[in-house]
């Protein structure tokens, strides 16, 4: 008589098994790839800000280097035709299909 309880327990541990293995297992593995993809675009854009304001920074030590002090402008016309460039190359680029 036991018998069928032990196979009625191992077929419901089974399709337990099975469902986990089809729903969970992938949604955790997505979730793993969000949150950890959002994670490293987050420091990728941090490093990206800091190294843009550490570039900025010598180009206006060497500004004022090259033309004596006061003549910051000149990196601010650098750094503001460069991004003025990257603007219009992007712009160029974009989806006119709405």
């Amino acid at each position: 008589m036991s018998d069928w309880t032990t196979q009625a327990a191992d077929l419901i541990d089974q399709a337990v098994a099975t469902v986990r293995d089809k729903t969970v297992v992938p949604s955790r593995r997505y979730a793993r790839l969000i949150v950890f993809g959002m994670l490293a675009a987050f420091f990728g854009l941090c490093a990206l800000v800091v190294l843009v304001l550490a570039l900025f920074r010598l180009l206006v030590i060497a500004a004022n280097e090259a033309f004596g002090d006061g003549h910051a402008y000149v990196a601010h016309l650098l750094v503001g035709a460069v991004f003025v460039a990257a603007g219009m190359f992007m712009w160029t680029r974009r989806a006119t299909d709405r």
